[in-house]
């Protein structure tokens, strides 16, 4: 069984329009919404590709009830813990003639002191027994920056693996703990290093040097530039393959969720740097974050070229 922390939930709404600008009136020719939060994303990979997960996070008003009925209704294991406040949408304007992508995602919910409290109690309760933990995504106002890093010591006390995709200082403080695996983007990345990377020379060090933290393995998504992976010694490099692109959304869920699946497989790390690969584009295909099938995942991973690095 796997756990997945989302503290921002969110209703995901995706809107598609063609030659999308500013000070129009525009009309999509198509919308999808979906429940969102990159957890409940990882989520509904993971089941997709045939694994046992549970979702958790806060929810609040009738936002929260929404997402609560559509993840009830993809048949996704949940248990979120109730706040006072509303939870949060986010917007995603596709224009598939630019290929651009642009996003509007509110706050979220002010989360009080004992909601928070709440919170930690259920994550005690989730990962007995469980082998992994993942935390993703963005806290929203009242969560301090210590939140994940206290859930990663209560998971290793528990035995269990810790999986951490945040940023800023939430991502920073719960480096101090000590996550098993920590996926930044490129951006991310260079928040830590306090610099812009350039090179691959550059990106590889800078991920192997959050092995001083007791990460195990650090992975650097990079966009349609592909994604990196090391263990802090030995580093490989994936090249996604060409689609015909949809939406980003959600990418780097689909992503993780693979890589998570490829390791509870016992799989190598370049075989889980080559699925996760296929995973993002796959879902970079597709509407709606985390839609992509497993059957589209298969069929990618042969046009995923793999490199090892000497750096």
């Amino acid at each position: 069984m796997i756990v997945t922390l989302t503290p921002n939930t969110a209703i995901d709404i995706t809107y598609t329009v063609e030659g999308f600008g500013l000070d129009r009136v525009h009309r999509p020719s198509e919308v999808r919404t979906v429940a969102g939060g990159k957890g409940i994303n990882v989520a509904r990979v993971l089941k997709t590709l045939g694994n046992d997960a549970i979702a958790t996070g806060f929810v609040g008003g009738k936002t929260g009830d929404s997402i609560l009925e559509k993840i009830s209704a993809e048949g996704l294991s949940h248990d979120f813990v109730r706040v006072k406040g509303d939870s949060r949408l986010c917007i995603a304007i596709v224009d598939p003639k630019t290929g651009t992508q642009t996003e509007i995602n509110e706050n979220g919910p002010e989360i009080l002191g004992d909601e928070l409290a709440s919170m930690l109690e259920k994550v005690k309760t989730l990962i007995e027994g469980r082998k992994y933990v993942v935390l993703c995504g963005s806290c929203p106002p009242g969560v301090p920056t210590s939140f994940y890093g206290d859930i990663i010591s209560l998971a290793k006390k528990a035995g269990a693996v810790t999986i951490l995709d945040a940023s800023g200082a939430h991502l920073s403080e719960a480096l101090k703990s000590g996550p098993y695996m920590v996926k930044p983007n490129l951006t991310e990345l260079a928040q830590l290093a306090g610099r812009e990377m350039v090179t691959l020379e550059e990106i590889v060090a800078s991920a192997k040097s959050l092995k001083q933290f007791g990460v195990k393995i650090m992975v650097v998504t990079m966009g349609k530039s592909g994604a990196v992976v090391t263990d802090g010694v030995q580093a490989w490099m994936a090249v996604s393959p060409e689609i015909k692109f949809a939406s980003a959304v959600g990418s780097g869920d689909s992503f993780m969720a693979a890589f998570i699946h490829s390791m509870a497989a016992g799989q190598t790390m370049p075989d889980a740097l080559t699925m996760a690969t296929a995973a993002g584009a796959a879902n970079a295909a597709t509407y709606g974050a985390g839609f992509c099938s497993k059957e589209s995942i298969m069929d990618l991973c042969a046009s995923v070229s793999i490199q090892k690095l000497d750096l």
